[in-house]
Order: structure tokens, then sequence, then C-alpha cells
């Protein structure tokens, strides 16, 4: 959290002094006047706070006795036109001292930065999106109220604390009473804010956004505590009792996105195993997705009741997919340690994943449709192909790749016409070609232009271009597809012998390269670890290949960034013979010209350069280069 590690007391109440950041302070400003036009979802997110307290303490219940809910456990909404004030009630697990620095402090810990980008940026209608995607709902509670009073008591603890804020960069903590566990939020209504203080108004909001909240939602009124929801279990009713809204709305209300799904889930298994699932496949890629743990948050709930969103009910690379499945086959106690166990979970698992994977290979059909999910999460699917043998093959055969025909720069527009799967790769591979080609690297533009790629060009081969960090793993584990082995165009050099070249070839006398390798190998030392001509080029004068049966040159750049510890394999240096300025160079040597060992050097970070790296030493290439620049000059 991102405020001072000490409080002050204050020398008025003997209540304890916080101060906000400065960063986290304009952002509470952003959140209360860039959010204005969208006030009632302050509402919408501390019911949502609410329920979620109570689930937990219902879950905590389950190992802890002494933190049992009471019976008529729900959420209280408490209007006082009078003195103006908006109080949100609830019976959950409430918060300790500690928590409620921590936990109202959520702001400081999701990425200021990044909010403060995004709301920024953002079109009005993403704006409410926004603030329960960065876990900052709490805040919303200033657009409406100009101080809020929070009093809140941990389940099995006899202490109260209270905790209030003016929203602009500090807050006190102190100690305080409530008769039983739980957490009272009370807003002080701002003068422009009096439809807040409306029972009907606020009826409006919980029906418009919290209608789902499983726990009981009331509102305060003159004649007593009104049902302000539903509390349906959407999950379990058939499609045809649903309509359209409210399948949204319960999956803006459990994912905290404001899009429509790309996909809906809704189906009930029976058999040896029986249970109801409503799952969701997002229609954009959240917010921050990838800060996020790896772990699936399905909701997994018995008889309605929620238990976790930790049971990993999808494999890591499902974890976009969110919802509620709901089964009858466990206890209502089961344990945590439990769920990892009982083969009942297993089956359970086994089943979703397996009604994903249909889905996505069913709707991998519509390419325009399918090619949005891909942008959206196919780096995810990707993992899968890496670490899932089981369904491997099947994850390959959905993944769409930009390739050295349908490149990005090659093609107007991003459609469908632009990727291509790997049957598709097949269907146009040469007949004598037994191998899908592919080329890493950082940015799919430099890897459309990269020399690496002018003999398989020059010969009609195409090439997969792989710019995703996960791509330098995936085909090592992969490593074929429907009989055809997968090879980096880093170790594939050899192959290109049997190819053709198609068209006019290279013109120009070849450089000796009898005499210039051992030279160019005597100036690189242990840079290298082989210096060989190459027919895989055709403008460029040389590039970096990997040792046959030795590691991807991609893979080697990403693992040195994470600071893992790499074999030291050096590169192998392939020159062009036809290229003029290898010719020169071999004239060079043949004179045993001092010059070569610089210009061998100049041209190893050439390589590197070309390759997406460093030169190993930046300074002295700049040198180097700046003199040979020189002499240029004065020959001309």
């Amino acid at each position: 959290m991102a405020e001072q590690e000490t409080g002050t007391p204050s020398t008025s109440t003997g209540a304890e002094q916080h101060e906000f950041s400065a960063e986290v302070g304009r952002l509470l400003d952003l959140v209360v006047h860039s959010l204005y036009s969208e006030r009632e979802i302050f509402l919408r997110e501390l019911v949502a706070n609410a329920a979620d307290a109570t689930d937990k303490r219902r879950f905590e219940a389950l190992t802890d006795g002494a933190r049992a809910l009471p019976d008529d456990a729900k959420i209280r909404i408490n209007p006082d036109k009078d003195a103006r004030l908006l109080t949100i009630s609830d019976d959950g697990s409430g918060m300790s001292r500690e928590e409620l620095v921590s936990n109202l402090g959520t702001i400081a810990r999701s990425g200021t930065r990044a909010f403060g980008k995004e709301l920024e940026s953002a079109k009005p209608e993403d704006k409410p999106n926004l603030i329960g995607q960065f876990g900052v709902g709490f805040y919303a509670a200033f657009m409406v109220a100009d101080r809020v009073e929070v009093v809140s008591r941990r389940a099995g603890s006899d202490e109260a604390w209270r905790w209030v804020s003016e929203g602009k960069g500090a807050y006190t903590i102190e100690p305080a009473t409530r008769d039983k566990a739980g957490t009272d939020i009370t807003l002080h209504i701002k003068e422009d804010a009096d439809e807040f203080l409306e029972p009907w108004k606020l009826q409006e909001i919980i029906r418009k956004w919290a209608d789902h909240i499983s726990w009981p939602v009331t509102i305060l009124k003159d004649d007593g505590e009104s049902p302000a929801n539903e509390g349906t279990a959407l999950w379990r009713k058939p499609k045809s009792e649903l309509t359209d809204d409210q399948i949204n709305d319960f999956y803006r209300h459990i994912t905290h996105n404001f899009d429509t799904p790309w996909a809906t889930l809704h189906w009930h298994a029976e058999g040896t195993i029986e249970f109801s699932a409503l799952l969701f496949i997002p229609g954009s890629r959240p917010f921050e997705f990838g800060e996020q743990s790896r772990e699936s948050k399905i909701r997994l709930h018995v008889r309605r009741m929620f238990i976790t969103d930790d049971a990993m009910l999808l494999p890591a690379w499902l974890r976009f997919v969110q919802g509620v499945v709901d089964t009858e086959d466990l206890p209502l106690n089961v344990s945590r340690e439990m769920l990892q166990s009982t083969p009942v979970l297993a089956r359970i698992r086994k089943a979703v994943t397996g009604r994903v994977l249909n889905e996505l290979k069913s709707r991998s059909s519509d390419a325009d449709s399918f090619l949005t999910f891909w942008e959206n999460f196919g780096s995810i699917i990707k993992e899968g192909i890496w670490e899932d043998a089981e369904h491997r093959t099947e994850l390959a055969g959905l993944a769409r790749f930009r390739s050295s025909v349908l490149s990005v720069t090659e093609n107007s527009g991003d459609t469908p016409n632009s990727w291509t799967t790997l049957v598709d790769y097949i269907s146009r591979m040469k007949p004598e070609q037994d191998a899908i080609y592919y080329l890493t690297g950082d940015n799919e533009e430099a890897l459309a232009s990269s020399p690496q790629l002018e003999g398989f060009r020059a010969r009609g081969i195409e090439v997969l271009l792989l710019s995703e960090p996960v791509d330098s793993f995936w085909p090592d584990r992969l490593t074929s597809f429907e009989g055809k082995s997968l090879k980096s165009v880093t170790q594939g050099h050899a192959d290109l012998e049997k190819f053709l070249v198609e068209g006019e070839a290279a013109e120009g006398e070849a450089a000796d390269l009898e005499i210039l390798i051992p030279a160019l190998k005597e100036a690189l030392g242990n840079d290298v670890s082989d210096v060989r001509g190459t027919d895989r080029l055709v403008t460029s004068a040389v590039v970096l290949a990997a040792p046959e049966h030795g590691m991807d040159l991609q893979m080697l750049k990403l693992m040195r960034r994470s600071g893992q510890k790499v074999p030291e394999t050096a590169p192998i240096l392939e020159l062009n013979p036809r290229n003029d300025l290898v010719r020169e160079l071999a004239r060079k040597a043949a004179e045993k010209s001092a010059a070569v060992s610089e210009l061998a050097k100049v041209l190893l970070d050439v390589a590197r350069i070309q390759d997406g790296e460093s030169p190993k030493d930046p300074a002295l290439f700049a040198q180097r280069l700046t003199g040979l620049l020189a002499e240029a000059v004065k020959v001309g």
C-alpha cells in the first residue's frame, strides 16, 4: 500500500492519521471526477464487496465454528434523508485494523499508473468497467460522498475499528464498537447526490447492477426492510427461461467486465457426476490481464452456496474463462485440502475442460469471430501447447499464425486472410518439404524483413513468424504436427540444399571462403562456434545461426533477459559468398590485410543487430564503425 508506514495519532481525537501518496491522491481525484456521469456504480461496487465478504465468512466458518454466519445473513442498505447518510451493512468476515489499512488501499497495489492512464483514455462507456478490474471499487464511494466511514469487526474477534476519510489524500484509524462481526460503510452524501437517498433509486440500481448477488439485499424504507434483489442462481435455470439481458448482466456482475461475452456455455451435466455450469469467454481482453495470476478463477458452488474460486476448475491455459460451476456431489463443508484430492473434482475439471475446448473447436470455423478471440487470448492458449501433453495437438490445431507469405506487412488490414493455421500451412508446402519452418523474435514487422528469411523466400518456402515470448518455448514440446516436424529457420539451413531457387539466382562470382573463413575464425575466437558459407542469404552479407542440435537463438535471448543461467553457446556466423562486402573481405584476407580483424568484429555485431540483439560492446562498435566511415569518406 502506498501510504506512510506508521500512523500519527491525531491530537484532537486520538485516532491514527495516515496519508496516501501523492499518486494515490491524484487517482482518487480521477475516480471521483472522470466517472462523474456513472455515479450510480458506487453502489454496485460496495454491494459486490459486501457479498464477497459474506462469501468469505461462510467459507471460513466451514473450518472455524467461531466465524459462523447468522441465520439471517444479508446485505442491508439504509438511507437516512434527514441526516444525509447512506449506510451499507453486511454480516461478512469483517476486517481487523491491519486489514482495513491494507484492503482500503487496494488502489495503490493494483497498478496506479496503469489505472490512471487507462481511465483518462477510456471511452465513457468503458469507464465503469475499469474500477472493478483495477480493484478500486471502494473509492467510487467518493463520487457521491464527501466523507466515508467504515466500521468493521473481524469474525472471531471482539475488536472493532473505524476507518474515516474525506478522499483527499488522508484517512484515520481508531478503535470502535460493533455488536457483531461484519462491516458498516456510511457515506455522508454530497449536496448534489440527493437521488441516492431515495429508496426507489437505490432499488433501481440494485436491480440493474446486482440482481444476481446470491445474498439477500434489503433497503430500509418507512414500512421496514424491502427485498431489493432476486438472488437467482441463473446457472440452475434452463436456457429457455433466461433472456440475453439476464445472461449479460450476470456476466458483467461476476467478471467486472462491461462488454458482452464472446461465448456463453450453459449446461447441466448428469451421470457419474452432476453439476450445472454457466461459463463465459470474454469479448475483450481485460486490462492488465497479463499481470493476473495464472490460476483459473471459476467459482465453485455446492448446492448453490459459494465455496471458493481457487479450485482450479480449468487449466491455466483457459484462465480467461470465467463463470460458475455448481455441484451436488461435494459436501458443503469441503476443505481446501479435500478439494485438491477428491476424484469428484478431478472428473468435473476434465468435463469442464473438454466442454470449453469443444466450444473453441466449434467456433474456430467462423474465421472472423475466431480471430477476435485469438487476438485476445491466443497467447494464453499457446501456453497449453507447451504444458499440456493431453491437449497439445488439439490446441495446435486451433492456433493462428502470421507467416512470411501472409504477414501483416504484406496485407492491408487485420483479417483472417492474414493469418494461417498449421493445417493450411501444410496444404501449401512444397512436395519435397517435410518440415514446418518458423522464426521467432520480438517484433512481427522485424521478423518479416529478417535476413533469416532470404533463402526461404528465394525458394518459395513459407515461414511462420512467431513474435510472442511463449513462441520460443512451445515448438520444442509440439515437435511435429500431422507428421511434419517443426524446425526453426536458425537451425534449418541445411534443408535448403534440396530446394531450387525460384526465379533468377544471385549473380556475381562467389568469394573464396577457404581463405576468409580461417581469418574470421581467428579474429572472432570464442565469440562464434563456427564460421561458414551459406546459400540461404540473397542480399545480406551475414546472418547468425544456431548449432544444429543447440538451443534456438530466441530461446537463449529470452532466458538471458529473465536472468536464467544459460549454456555458453556461441552462434554460428554464416556468410553470403556472393555479397559484395564478403567478396571484398575475402580479397583483403588473401592479401593478409590487418583490417580483416576489425572488419570481422564489425560484421559480427551487424549480424547481432539484424537478429535483434545489441553489439557485444556498443561503444566499441560505434568507434569501429565511425573509423570505417571516416576511411570511406576519405576514399570518396
